[in-house]
């Protein structure tokens, strides 16, 4: 550290040398009276001395003094953090980092002393953090209260309640809250510079500019190591796995990796296949970075994205077809039972992000990047009007998916970044359309105008719904845009943007839906908006209305939302970061960039609980929760979820105030060097299966194993389930079981999980099955089996409340049906 002190004295003694050259070149210079004006009806006064001087110091501002100041009161904070280490723990790594923090820190503050004074400003009084008094807000206290509390405000301060929890812990409970602490210190320390440097004129001291700088490098690398630390110490094996773009290490459980399809030719660069961005080039005269630092921020060409784009997208299923989107088109793909999926041919129609559904032999294709045009084309278009772009929803004829043919198209103002198919008859589609973007010029779509919240033209604040003529797709149009999040008279009625008071998160403006997941059987859709979740009445298909509003304090972007299988919950997840971030680290909150999951009450939405990726990924891993559906196991609600390249993760919300992971898999990052986008984009269940596209890598097909959650038999009775001929995203109808002797078993496997069912029924019942099995399988009866099925089936005690009577009753019920099938 001595290197470093010097480094900070000549940094001080450069600046003080050119203030004093400053001050002798200025003493020649003609003098007058300076005058400084007050307000309307105040006395002006003259400036003399040190005032008069500083009229025209332009040499640092208010923002950089007060950096200075609350940074001294910052890492203060962290030395007395370090100090408690060394009587509450024997873990090298930690003793080593308190030493480093410690002996940098402590420096550091008698540096920015030393800065201030020699400026002529205060430097305050380094004070411990005052213990909680339960008095922090009554008179005369603030005014004693260390920087624990009197600068709590600032970015990643320790609460004097966590210090004082801090203190109390040793050994292991010491070692990770102490790094749970550091790192939110350290990173708080980061944002104080972004947010110094943003300011206009601050930062212009060459010195403090430095200073600066080498404050976000040190704190970077320090919090490297941190997350490091914690990862290591974690028993979970996702949670450092060696990266590779084809050769990944890979960690699973309770499931098995079944098919890895490669992206097929003309949806990756070949000179580029991972789909990094381009270096930026190293400044002739850039120091080296410190060891265990991160790459500097990209620019210039760093920053930059390919012009075409080949990620992954969603997928749709009908009969053995499956489509998979693309940000350049679509890839079709044949299901043949245990066979690995056969790609049968691929459109080439870039525009982004590609969503897709399937109705019948019709293909809707979502459509928002400005690069979209009318002709599939994959030159793009300039940045003026023109009638060559396209964005909004594309139709296609797949009769003969060896040769898709566009034969629809429905322009819009915001684009389409989802859509979701609401009614269907013998003459028309009725799709509900979500535009993420901005709104497109006038000039080049009649209507679109972006105007003020208050602004009845607007395109902002609403859905598009169209209407797609079965007779001629070329006809199809927007019947009607409502403005759904209205309220009191206001088009923007709902979540304003912004965030809820200190320490929360910043949450979207409602001004759009993400995804709208419909449920027809109960009328009701869950909409995914932004800054809201919300439940729609969709008995009139044409005039979706708004039944409920709900907003999250820790979510930043409400983006998709899926019903359990009766319809009365509902899995709302939040995009923080877009998905292009790492948002699932070790110092990441727990119920940010997590999934909400809620009861539906008489219309209305119910908070139960939080469910979070439990493995901590890498810096390297953008990583939020995405899509998934439900995995159709007769009794439970299961759903399985995309995470990026966080893997995906089987979770079990039956119990919606307790979910709990069941089954995941993950790889490791793209690249080990250099953050780049991918992992799972999403994950469905269908026919049996688990399909996963991955942004970067591929198609992925999983099946499920028996494990100590899931039993052979409630896996069997999930493949029995009865989806529908197709299945699209954001569209769900109830799924149902046949009367079988698995299905049976699978409710017997959890009744005994919670040893409900007596010693005798389970006898009975058991031997009952053996018998019915065959005769079900061959379509034959006998009354006496059936008989027999019945007997035992009036041996099923238990109570009628909550999930264990839900099952009783389903039990009853399928041993009914197989009774009446053998009968």
């Amino acid at each position: 550290m001595l290197k470093v002190s010097r480094s900070l004295s000549s940094m001080l003694a450069g600046s003080a040398a050119v203030g004093v050259l400053l001050v002798a070149t200025q003493v020649q210079a003609q003098q007058a009276p300076l005058v400084q004006p007050g307000a309307p009806g105040q006395v002006s006064r003259t400036l003399e001395g040190r005032d008069a001087a500083r009229v025209a110091d332009n040499r640092y501002s208010v923002d950089d003094v007060k950096f200075m100041q609350d940074m001294m009161h910052h890492h203060a904070q962290a030395v007395e953090m370090a100090a408690l280490v060394r009587d509450r723990t024997n873990t090298e790594d930690v003793l080593a980092l308190s030493g480093r923090i410690d002996a940098s820190q402590a420096d550091e503050i008698e540096f920015m002393r030393s800065w201030l004074t020699e400026r002529g400003e205060s430097a305050p009084e380094i004070t411990p953090t005052a213990a909680p008094t339960g008095h922090e807000g009554h008179a005369g206290h603030e005014a004693h209260a260390g920087h624990g509390s009197a600068h709590a405000g600032m970015p990643g301060m320790a609460t004097p309640e966590q210090m004082a929890e801090l203190e109390a812990l040793r050994g292991g409970e010491f070692d990770r809250m102490f790094l749970q602490l550091m790192i939110a210190h350290h990173e708080g320390a980061v944002t104080m510079v972004s947010n110094l440097l943003s300011r206009s004129g601050s930062a212009y001291d060459p010195v403090l500019f430095r200073f600066a700088n080498d404050v976000t490098n040190e704190q970077q690398a320090e919090i490297n190591r941190m997350t490091a630390l914690l990862r290591g110490w974690s028993p979970d094996p996702r949670t450092n796995l060696r990266a590779g773009f084809q050769d990944a290490e890979q960690a699973i459980s309770n499931m098995r990796l079944v098919s890895s399809q490669p992206k097929p030719t003309g949806f990756f660069d070949p000179t580029n296949p991972e789909g990094l961005p381009p270096v930026a080039p190293m400044p002739a005269n850039a120091e080296p970075r410190p060891s265990g630092s991160p790459p500097p921020a990209a620019s210039g060409a760093g920053s930059r994205s390919p012009f075409l784009s080949f990620a992954n997208t969603d997928m749709a299923f009908s009969g053995d077809l499956l489509a998979v989107g693309n940000y350049h088109g679509v890839q079709f793909y044949r299901l043949n039972g245990d066979a690995d999926p056969q790609l049968v041919s691929a459109i080439v129609c870039p525009g982004g992000q590609g969503d897709v559904s399937i109705v019948g032999d019709m293909l809707l294709m979502s459509v928002e990047s400005t690069n979209g045009r009318v002709d599939c084309g994959r030159e793009g278009v300039g940045p003026d009007p023109s009638p060559d772009r396209f964005r909004g929803l594309r139709i296609f004829d797949i009769s003969d998916v060896t040769q898709p043919r566009q034969v629809g198209q429905v322009q819009t103002c915001r684009g389409s970044h989802t859509h979701s198919v609401v009614a269907a008859d013998e003459r028309r589609l009725i799709v509900y359309n979500s535009g993420t973007a901005g709104v497109r010029d006038e000039k080049e779509l009649a209507g679109c105008v972006v105007g003020q919240p208050g602004d009845e033209r607007t395109a902002l604040f609403r859905v598009d719904v169209i209407e797609i003529p079965l007779s001629d797709p070329s006809q199809s149009r927007t019947i009607d845009s409502p403005t759904v999040f209205a309220d009191e008279g206001q088009i923007a009625g709902l979540w304003r943007g912004g965030d809820h008071g200190e320490g929360t998160q910043t949450t979207s403006r409602t001004d759009h839906c993400h995804d709208i997941t419909l449920f027809p059987s109960r009328n009701i859709a869950g909409g995914a908006c932004s800054g809201n979740g919300l439940i729609f009445d969709i008995s009139n298909p044409r005039e979706p209305r708004r039944i409920d509003a709900v907003v999250d304090n820790g979510f930043a972007y409400w983006h998709s939302a899926t019903f359990n299988n009766d319809g009365d919950k509902v899995v709302f997840t939040d995009e923080w970061g877009g998905g292009g971030r790492p948002r699932c680290r070790v110092q990441d909150p727990k119920t940010w960039g997590a999934n909400a999951i809620y009861d539906v009450v008489d219309s209305r939405l119910v908070f139960r609980s939080y469910y979070k990726l439990p493995a901590a990924q890498t810096d390297l891993e953008n990583c939020v929760a995405h899509n998934g559906s439900l995995v159709p196991v007769p009794g439970r609600d299961l759903f399985v979820q995309a995470w990026y390249q966080g893997g995906l993760s089987i979770s079990d919300f039956t119990d919606s105030a307790q979910p709990h992971e069941i089954a995941y898999f993950d790889r490791g990052p793209v690249n080990a060097d250099r953050f780049s986008m991918g992992g799972y984009w999403s994950v469905y269940w269908y026919n049996g299966r688990i399909y996963g596209t991955e942004i970067a890598r591929g198609l992925d097909v999983f099946e499920l194993t028996p494990s100590e959650y899931l039993s052979e038999n409630e896996i069997a009775a999930a493949r029995m389930a009865q989806q529908g001929e197709t299945v699209n995203p954001q569209q769900q109808f109830p799924v149902t079981w046949p009367a079988h002797p698995v299905v049976a078993r699978a409710y017997m496997d959890q009744l005994n999980r919670d040893s409900v069912l007596s010693a005798e029924a389970q006898t009975k019942l058991n031997a009952a099955l053996d018998h019915a099995q065959p005769l079900v399988e061959a379509g034959t009866e006998d009354a006496a089996v059936a008989g027999e099925i019945r007997a035992a089936a009036r041996l099923i005690e238990g109570s009628d409340e909550g999930q264990t009577g839900k099952r009783i009753r389903a039990l009853r019920q399928t041993l009914e049906g197989i009774a009446d099938r053998v009968g």
